[in-house]
C-alpha cells in the first residue's frame, strides 16, 4: 500500500509541475509544456523516490521528511526551526481562540488537543459539521506553514474494551487526517495512529477524566534539515 500511495505522490507533483508552467505555442496558439519544464517534473519525481528509499528503515516521522525534502520541500535549520514555529505557534493560537481547542509547545512541536466532546458525538468516528469550520481555520495555517508534518492521534478513556477504544481511536484520527487532505493538506505530510486508552491525561474514573481523554491530538513536527 505505501509504494502505491508513493507512486500516487509522484505523479501528482509531477502533473503539477506540468500543469503550472505551460506556455503558448507561437505557430499554433496551443498549450504546450517546454522540455525544461518536463525535466523539472521528473526530477522532482524522482527526488521523492530517493527520499523515500533513503529512508525505508525509519521511523514514519523520519521517513517522511526525508519524502517532502526529496520532493523540493526545503528543510529548516539552526535557529530558522524555533522562529518557524513560534510564529506557527502565534497563527494557530489566535485562529483557535474560543474553539475549545488548545494549543500547546513541546520544545520543537506543537500539539493541538482536539476534544471529543466538540469534534464527536459519543461513540462516533464522524466529525460534527459545527466543527469543520474550525478545522478549516487549522487547514489555512498548515498550508502557509507547509514545512511541518502532522501527526493525528485518536485517543479514547477505558470505558468499553480495548479492542474497541483502539478502533475508536483510529478511526477518530482517520477522520480528521482525511478532512486536512480533503482540504488540500498533501498526504506525506499527514500522519494518522489510534492509541486507544493507552495514553490517559486524566483520571479515568472520573467523567471530568474521562472527557480529557476523549480526544483527538494533532501534534506538528519541523521538518529539519538535518533529518535529510
Amino acid at each position: 500500500m505505501r509504494y502505491r500511495l508513493l507512486t500516487v505522490a509522484v505523479i501528482a507533483a509531477m502533473s503539477a509541475s506540468v500543469s503550472g508552467c505551460k506556455t503558448l505555442d507561437a505557430y499554433t496558439g496551443e498549450q504546450k509544456t517546454s522540455s525544461t519544464t518536463k525535466g523539472s517534473a521528473i526530477g522532482a519525481g524522482i527526488g521523492a523516490i530517493i527520499g523515500y528509499v533513503s529512508a525505508r528503515d525509519k521511523s514514519s516521522r523520519d521517513r517522511r521528511k526525508a519524502i517532502l525534502i526529496g520532493a523540493g520541500v526545503g528543510g529548516l535549520s539552526g535557529a530558522a526551526v524555533g522562529n518557524y514555529m513560534d510564529r506557527q505557534e502565534a497563527k494557530l493560537r489566535k485562529q483557535l481562540e474560543g474553539s475549545g481547542v488548545s494549543v500547546t509547545r513541546n520544545g520543537d512541536d506543537l500539539i493541538l488537543n482536539m476534544p471529543g466532546n466538540i469534534t464527536f458525538d459519543t461513540g462516533k468516528s464522524d466529525l460534527k459539521p459545527e466543527f469543520h469550520k474550525v478545522l478549516d481555520s487549522v487547514v489555512l495555517v498548515l498550508k502557509e506553514f507547509d514545512k511541518t508534518l502532522i501527526e493525528v492521534a485518536g485517543h479514547t478513556d477505558s470505558v468499553g474494551s480495548k479492542e474497541s477504544n483502539q478502533k475508536l481511536s483510529y478511526y477518530r484520527a482517520t477522520s480528521v487526517g482525511n478532512y486536512l487532505m480533503d482540504k488540500g493538506i498533501d498526504f506525506d505530510r499527514v500522519m494518522t495512529v489510534g492509541r486507544g486508552e493507552d495514553r490517559p491525561i486524566a483520571d479515568n474514573s472520573t467523567a471530568a477524566g474521562r472527557q480529557q481523554n476523549r480526544r483527538v491530538e494533532l501534534t506538528l513536527i519541523p521538518v529539519k534539515a538535518e533529518d535529510k
